[in-house]
């Protein structure tokens, strides 16, 4: 049984260490799945996220909502050094520019 509109966010990569692909999912980034090629590690990964899901709604645990499915405000708080905030509030005012404009262009590079 394939969980119904899966929305999780999958990822193959290659890992050198193991020599194999591995399969894995952002919303569960506790499992993951080793393969001989990219399309048996993507699907591997699927099947273990679909049973582990089936697992949680049987014991009336929560089950994680999909990352595309959230609502995104466009904010979030950044902490960096003191130093670091001062150069680019410079680097702000040299360019006639907001501080919040500055950072937004460096982040969508």
């Amino acid at each position: 049984m394939a969980i119904k509109n899966d929305r999780y966010t999958y990822r193959v990569t290659w890992s050198e260490e193991d020599q194999e692909y591995v399969g894995l999912c952002a919303e569960f980034p506790s499992l993951s799945w080793l393969a001989a090629s990219h399309e048996e590690a993507l699907q591997g990964i699927r099947s273990v996220v679909e049973q582990v899901v089936l697992d949680l709604t049987a014991q009336g645990e929560e089950v994680p909502r999909a990352v595309a499915c959230k609502s995104y405000s466009g904010k979030f708080m950044v902490r960096v050094p003191p130093d670091v905030h001062r150069e680019l509030a410079i680097e702000a005012a040299e360019s006639g520019v907001s501080l919040n404009r500055l950072a937004s262009a460096k982040l969508t590079r």
